[in-house]
Order: structure tokens, then sequence, then C-alpha cells
């Protein structure tokens, strides 16, 4: 599933996406840590893994693959 950056506070490694209708999401320090990143910015289209009860359990950019 693919997002864009809402909002990222690097000090917690935590924040919010854009899904592409207009949903937002949190995702949790576990998500951003579980992937390669360092940084995320406001607009970035990125790549996520959700959990089956909806929860962002991965987040990397769309360029980056994912985990199967």
């Amino acid at each position: 599933m693919q997002a864009t950056v809402r909002t990222f506070d690097p000090a917690t490694r935590s924040g919010t996406v854009f899904l592409d209708d207009g949903t937002v999401l949190e995702f949790p320090t576990s998500a951003f840590d579980a992937g390669p990143l360092l940084l995320l910015r406001s607009g970035q289209r990125v790549n996520l893994v959700t959990s089956s009860e909806g929860r962002i359990t991965y987040i990397t950019l769309s360029t980056f693959p994912v985990p199967d």
C-alpha cells in the first residue's frame, strides 16, 4: 500500500500519513524502526505494510521494496 507522509517527528520517529483516499493513519516508532530510513519529510511517497487490524507495521520510501 502507498501513502504520502503528512507529519514526522524525528525525536519520537513516529508520525502520520495520508492514504490515497484521504484517510489519515498514524505510524508508531516501531514501524519506522523496522525499515531502513533515518528521516521522513512531509509530502514524501512511502510504501506501507499493515497488520490485519490495519495498523502500520513497516514504512519505507516508495522506491524501496517492502519485506514479504
